[in-house]
């Protein structure tokens, strides 16, 4: 396998499989890299490639795009790329890759090679002169999206340039990280020393404030604020990552009851098992499919509001497992809840 610098540790690690994980538009996938439109912008053309191995003109894991709207998203190495697929921070990318490839198994125990240890702080919370130049109120990129005047005011959205500026909140309130997205492709980017996004749940701070019982769980903040568009409260993981802390933070907030809507792909799906395998008997849970499209905003944005609250409306019960003592029983929720 290629090996990367990581934290200054070399790292083997297996380029090739981690890129497999998503979703891509016309690849070709040779012996040394992979071709394909470009994740970053509307692209329907083969102008992306990155290299699977090292060769002669460039290392394993570089990659660029050829027809880029600025030079920040035109080249760049690995973990920016894995970073912006998984949809969180590059120092949350690095740690992922060392948690995946750098551990060594030490008489039967998993350890990890660290070189220096170093004091765990808890995050703070970012003070809000972050959002002093972000240009409030409804915008023309969101709106033209489907995204109603009314829900981007409450989310506290955005420009500052040519980015939407989308704040993530604790569930108290307290800036927690900003997200920048592009006007112009689907390149984002996060503020620097923000919240790590695998300990937050977006929309949270509304929930606590509105005392939220029933919502959707989706993935990107936009989809999000698709469903509040038309009528219905959402929550987003930010990514198609769900753990144990994204769970504790929804069983202890008021929402009961949660209808699961993830992206239409297979990191869609892994999300959707991800998050019934951790919330399965502590909230009610059920699915809902998006099938012609790929998520919530696209399809608000082609089919309307009417099909997207159909997919709510159509959501099926999950059968839900309870755990007593050592056993485990079974409850079949209805199709509604």
């Amino acid at each position: 396998m290629p090996t990367l610098i990581l934290n200054g540790r070399h790292v083997d690690v297996d380029i090739r499989y981690e890129l497999e994980q998503f979703e891509w538009t016309r690849p070709t996938w040779t012996e040394d890299r992979l071709l394909a439109a470009s994740p970053f912008r509307y692209d329907r053309t083969p102008s992306f490639y990155v290299y699977l191995e090292d060769t002669a003109s460039a290392k394993a894991g570089y990659w660029g795009d050829s027809g880029a709207y600025d030079a920040e998203f035109a080249r760049g190495g690995f973990v920016k790329l894995l970073a912006f697929l998984r949809a969180e921070t590059e120092d949350e990318t690095v740690e992922y890759l060392l948690e995946t490839y750098a551990p060594t198994d030490k008489d039967g125990r998993l350890t990890l090679r660290l070189p220096k240890l170093k004091a765990v702080s808890k995050p703070e919370p970012l003070p809000e002169s972050i959002l002093a130049d972000v240009q409030t109120g409804p915008n023309d990129y969101l709106t033209g999206r489907g995204i109603a005047a009314e829900v981007q005011r409450e989310a506290g959205v955005g420009l500052v340039g040519n980015a939407v500026a989308i704040p993530w909140r604790l569930p108290n309130g307290r800036l927690a990280n900003v997200k920048y997205r592009s006007t112009r492709g689907k390149a984002f980017w996060y503020v620097k020393g923000g919240w790590p996004i695998r300990d937050l749940v977006y929309g949270m701070d509304l929930v606590y404030g509105q005392r939220i019982r029933r919502a959707v769980i989706c993935e990107a903040e936009i989809d999000a604020m698709a469903w509040r568009s038309v009528g219905i409260p959402a929550i987003g993981t930010g990514g198609s990552a769900f753990n144990l802390k994204k769970a504790d933070i929804i069983t202890q907030s008021p929402i009961e009851y949660l209808t699961v809507v993830t992206d239409n792909d297979k990191a869609g799906d892994k999300l959707r098992a991800a998050i019934e395998r951790y919330l399965n008997g502590k909230v009610r849970l059920a699915h809902g499919y998006i099938t012609e499209v790929k998520d919530a905003n696209e399809l608000l944005v082609k089919r309307g509001a009417e099909a997207l609250r159909n997919v709510y409306d159509r959501a099926e019960g999950v059968r839900t497992v309870l755990r007593v003592g050592s056993g485990i029983s079974e409850l079949q929720v209805g199709r509604r809840f």
